[in-house]
């Protein structure tokens, strides 16, 4: 294991960097053989702060390597969230004799936030930022995260773009990243409890999605995010569904300003693993913030229309160890199942040695499956991390699958193939030594299969 990625609750097969505080990811992209995770991240301390953009390269999205920071505050300018594109023609001119990477990013400093660019002719290592930059400037505090990509359709950039007190998404489009012309507004729609951020348009099979981060107004509180179905012709963004209709791509507390990875031809997408409610005060140290497990998406029909899913990548199975019936570790995945039998609740509780315990159940009166952390172990360093999260899910003949991800400091639930995802937060303070079945009626587990998870951090990838 890499020196220093073994603390008390840091993950070991998901993504945090060595040290310091890490928010949103950005620039999401595979280019060459790699898979390229930028983030913001402060390079002088473990709270918000002196953002840039921190890099990690990986082959397979589960084995990182720290690069040093790519792009890094100047001049008073924070460097906040965007994308990384391939500009495979070199419409900007950035590029030596071959496709190279350019970034699209907020800029925040002076009272103001701008789109800016930023290039780089040796797949990542280095960046040179653009001499016109800024490329994108209405004089707003609030304008920011840009999403960016090629569209076929219209054969020019576009660029979804947050107006985040006005709840709206605006799309640009350009010849060349660098002169942008506005096509189109999206929003108010969905949820609107908070500003809106972190916005990204991409094609999910023959739809488009439309996701948009909120804070605060989540849907448990705090830091959420919800997504919008519909047609993209090259300009607009039409939702198929009613305005006032809020889908929601998880329902814990702990999943936000998730992207999907650019240049692939389905969509992965990654998420930053906290909420800004208390961000600041998880007990981790010497590193703050942590990365979802890489999920692949796609859409599917229900009763109640078309919905996004989302399973874990395929390739995290190659983690796995011996299969057993015992939990012995604090990183695992959990495949298990129960038939409620006319039982209105039944659920699965994770205990730990000093007799705490996180509870994953299912409730048939309010027809939700649902994750409930108020005893899971370190819980009072904020009173709003506490805390029972549910999803609703009806479920068919009362039988209920669920795929339960834990590593050392985390839960991420999946059920109905990836309809629900709950990810959250936990601190144990001790080991765990029990995964119980626990029912008020006749509700019984039907089958049971845990693995315990390699760590991903070997010598190779660390910084």
């Amino acid at each position: 294991m890499a020196a220093g990625y073994d603390e008390p609750f840091r993950p070991q097969y998901h993504f945090s960097p060595q040290r310091n505080w890490t928010n949103d990811p950005n620039g999401l992209i595979w280019f060459e053989g790699e898979y390229h995770l930028f983030f913001q991240y402060n390079p002088l301390g473990d709270k918000w702060g002196h953002m840039s953009w921190g890099h990690a390269v990986s082959p397979d999205l589960l084995h990182w390597k720290e690069l040093p920071v790519a792009l890094a505050e100047e001049d008073g300018v924070m460097i906040f969230t965007g994308s990384t594109v391939i500009d495979d023609h070199n419409t900007t001119g950035f590029c030596a004799g071959k496709p190279c990477m350019v970034a699209v990013y907020t800029g925040h400093g002076h009272g103001v936030q701008t789109q800016n660019l930023a290039y780089s002719n040796d797949r990542g290592r280095t960046w040179t930022k653009y001499s016109g930059n800024p490329v994108l400037n209405l004089n707003l505090a609030d304008f920011r995260d840009p999403g960016v990509f090629w569209s076929k359709q219209s054969k020019r950039w576009i660029m979804a773009v947050a107006l985040p007190n006005d709840h709206k998404v605006r799309i640009y489009g350009s010849p060349d990243l660098k002169k942008w012309d506005q096509l189109s507004e999206f929003g108010p729609a969905g949820a609107t409890g908070g500003q809106w951020e972190c916005p990204v348009l991409f094609p999910v099979g023959d739809r488009w999605v439309l996701k948009v981060g909120l804070n605060p107004g989540g849907v448990q509180g705090g830091s959420g995010e919800q997504y919008f179905i519909g047609n993209f012709d090259g300009t607009k963004f039409v939702n198929d569904n009613p305005a006032d209709l809020t889908l929601w791509t998880d329902y814990g507390k702990d999943c936000y300003c998730a992207l999907p990875f650019n240049n692939l031809p389905t969509p992965i997408l990654l998420g930053w693993m906290n909420n800004w409610q208390y961000a600041d005060k998880v007990p981790t140290s010497p590193w703050r913030g942590q990365m979802t497990i890489p999920r692949e998406l796609a859409l599917r029909t229900f009763p109640e229309g078309v919905r996004l899913v989302q399973q874990p990548v395929r390739g995290l199975a190659k983690l796995r160890g011996r299969a057993t019936k015992k939990l012995k570790t604090s990183t695992f995945d959990i495949e298990a199942a129960l038939d409620l039998n006319g039982a209105d609740e039944a659920a699965w509780k994770l205990t730990y040695r000093d007799g705490s315990y996180t509870t994953v159940g299912y409730n048939a009166t309010r027809q939700e499956l649902y994750v409930d952390r108020t005893q899971s172990g370190i819980v009072n360093f904020s009173d709003k991390f506490p805390a029972r999260t549910a999803a609703p899910l009806t479920l068919t003949e009362g039988k209920l699958k669920v795929r339960i991800l834990g590593d050392r400091d985390s839960l991420e639930v999946f059920s109905s193939d990836g309809r629900v995802a709950i990810t959250n937060l936990i601190f144990p303070r001790s080991e765990p030594n029990g995964f119980i079945f626990e029912s008020a009626g006749k509700a019984r587990q039907t089958s049971l299969t845990i693995w315990p998870m390699k760590s991903t951090w070997t010598s190779r990838t660390s910084r």
